[in-house]
C-alpha cells in the first residue's frame, strides 16, 4: 500500500520554514526555490551588483535556516521576514564597500597632507579632539543622528526607520545637532583671549 503524501510545493510558507529549521533537505530545496527570485531581487535592487547579490541571497538563506525558530507570524509573513533579512544584509554590504564619507570642508585638509608639517599635524589632532568632544556634549539622540548621517552616510529616512522615530524628528535631530556643533566649533577656545 502506497502512503499518501501532500505535495511539498503546496505547503504554506510557514510549514516550509519549519521544515528548513528541522534540516529536511526536500523542504529546504523547496523553500529556497520558492523565495530565491524574491530574495535575489531585493539584493540586486539594493546593491546593483549581481555577484554581490548572489552572495547576499546565500547569506539570507543561511540566516533564515539558523534563525527559523525566531520567526513570528504575528510580525509579518515569511516573505516579509526574509526580504527584511536580505535588505539588511545588502545595506550592510553596500556600506562596507563604500569609502568613509568626507565632509566638503575637510577636503582641503586631506589634499594638503602631502605638504603637511608637524605643526599642521598637531593642529589637525587638536581639531579632531575638539570635534569628538563637541559631539560627545550633544544630547545622546542628536549625537547618534549626527554620526549616523555624517559618518555612516544614512539618510534621514533611514535614521528614522533605524531609531523607530518619525521622519521629521530624525531631520530635526540632525539639523539641531549640526547647529550646535557649528556654534561650539566656531566659538573661540578657552585661552585664546588670554594672549
Amino acid at each position: 500500500m502506497q502512503r499518501f503524501r501532500f505535495p511539498v510545493g503546496r505547503l504554506p510558507d510557514e510549514a516550509l520554514l519549519s521544515g528548513l529549521a528541522t534540516g529536511d533537505p526536500e523542504l529546504a530545496v523547496t523553500f529556497v526555490r520558492r523565495f530565491q527570485h524574491t530574495v535575489f531581487g531585493v539584493a540586486i535592487a539594493v546593491t546593483g551588483d549581481p555577484q554581490l547579490a548572489e552572495d547576499i541571497a546565500q547569506q539570507t538563506f543561511e540566516r533564515a535556516w539558523r534563525h527559523a525558530q525566531m520567526y513570528d507570524p504575528r510580525r509579518g509573513s515569511v516573505t516579509t521576514w526574509l526580504t527584511t533579512i536580505a535588505r539588511n544584509l545588502a545595506i550592510d554590504a553596500v556600506r562596507a564597500r563604500r569609502p568613509e564619507p568626507v565632509a566638503p570642508e575637510d577636503l582641503d585638509g586631506i589634499l594638503g597632507v602631502i605638504s603637511e608639517t608637524p605643526e599642521q599635524h598637531a593642529l589637525a589632532d587638536e581639531a579632531s579632539t575638539r570635534l569628538r568632544a563637541a559631539v560627545a556634549q550633544l544630547p545622546r539622540e542628536q549625537g547618534r543622528a549626527l554620526v549616523m548621517a555624517g559618518v555612516y552616510g544614512m539618510t534621514a529616512r533611514e535614521i528614522a526607520a533605524w531609531e523607530a522615530i518619525p521622519l521629521g524628528t530624525a531631520k530635526t535631530r540632525i539639523r539641531t545637532a549640526m547647529g550646535k556643533l557649528r556654534t561650539t566649533l566656531a566659538s573661540p577656545k578657552r585661552g585664546d583671549h588670554d594672549q
